[in-house]
């Protein structure tokens, strides 16, 4: 099964749509989802800071977005949203082009919280960033 975005998802269920104006901006295609393991893609260029280099801000982004939205998938068995609490991440490398993917393993996933670690790599395999991000729940505003 796929969501809107011919994404495949956990269980056969459609996932909702995670897409929004900064994923497009930043040009990330998110190609799994589920509560245990999320994977998207960026690519480098246009995501670079000054001097060339992949920005870090923009592996942040990538980390946040993937962790996210399987965070979400999991609080919306419980009928509530997931909102990020904390992002950690370490740059190992710099890169001046090609494409990354980052994929989000759940460390935790909890009634209330939802850690998951995101490895970034490049092309090759090599690591250009390790993240973790903790995810909080709260009641589903559309729900209310």
């Amino acid at each position: 099964m796929s969501d809107s975005l011919g994404v495949p998802t956990a269980g056969g269920a459609a996932a909702p749509d995670f897409s929004s104006a900064l994923t497009d901006k930043m040009g990330i295609v998110i190609t799994q989802i589920s509560a245990e393991r999320t994977v998207a893609t960026m690519p480098v260029e246009g995501n670079t800071q000054p001097f060339g280099l992949l920005h870090g801000g923009a592996s942040a982004v990538l980390a946040e977005t993937v962790g996210s939205i399987a965070a979400n998938v999991h609080a919306g068995t419980m009928g509530m949203v997931a909102v990020g609490l904390e992002i950690s991440a370490t740059h190992h490398r710099g890169l001046r082009s090609g494409t990354v993917t980052g994929t989000a393993q759940a460390v935790h996933r909890g009634r209330s919280t939802a850690t998951y670690e995101i490895e970034i790599l490049d092309e090759s395999g090599k690591r250009v960033c390790t993240s973790r991000l903790t995810c909080m729940f709260l009641p589903d505003p559309a729900k209310s």
